[in-house]
């Protein structure tokens, strides 16, 4: 067995334990896959993370809006109507105007923030200290709890243009970002 570090310029990423005989170009593609689902996992920890402070996202045409402006437009937010959190919300304003400020519970906010805090353990950079080995089940396991937390608060779903949903539907849109290439 060969344990691989893997870092970022001087910054350490993560452990891999690969067989010897591993040729090298399926390492790069191991390495590959389990740096951008560990990048995933963080995506969806930091939408999450406001999913629980500030509700589901507007629509594109609202986000951004003053509510006079979506009143004056006649706007409706048709998925925001649908997806109350379970357990009933409460209304936290989203300062910057992309959430509709219809937030979880607090009982529902914390499975929430319990789930990403266990998923950033997962994927942390201090497993390498630790060293632990990340292996891709262990990415898919945080990306799987992450799934069944927002199922649990929100079990009709999430609107489609949700940047939760789309990354759980690999739609993401990661332009803009640096995506480690397989």
């Amino acid at each position: 067995m060969v344990l691989l570090h893997v870092k970022r310029g001087d910054e350490s990423q993560f452990l891999l334990q690969a067989p010897g005989s591993t040729e090298l170009e399926e390492l790069t593609v191991q390495v590959a896959r389990i740096y951008n689902a560990r990048l995933k996992v963080q995506r969806l920890c930091s939408e999450m993370e406001e999913l629980a402070e500030h509700g589901v996202f507007l629509p594109p045409n609202m986000q951004g809006l003053t509510d006079d402006q979506i009143e004056e437009l006649k706007l409706r937010d048709e998925w925001g109507e649908k997806c109350i959190p379970s357990g009933g919300s409460l209304f936290k304003k989203d300062d910057i105007g992309r959430r509709n400020g219809q937030a979880p519970n607090e009982k529902m906010k914390q499975v929430l923030k319990k789930t990403i805090e266990e998923a950033k353990a997962i994927i942390s950079k201090k497993q390498v200290e630790a060293s632990v080995c990340v292996t891709m089940e262990m990415v898919k396991d945080a990306l799987d709890q992450l799934r069944g937390a927002v199922m649990i608060v929100y079990p009709m779903g999430l609107p489609p243009y949700d940047p939760i949903r789309m990354e759980f539907e690999n739609k993401e849109d990661l332009s803009g970002t640096q995506v480690c290439g397989s």
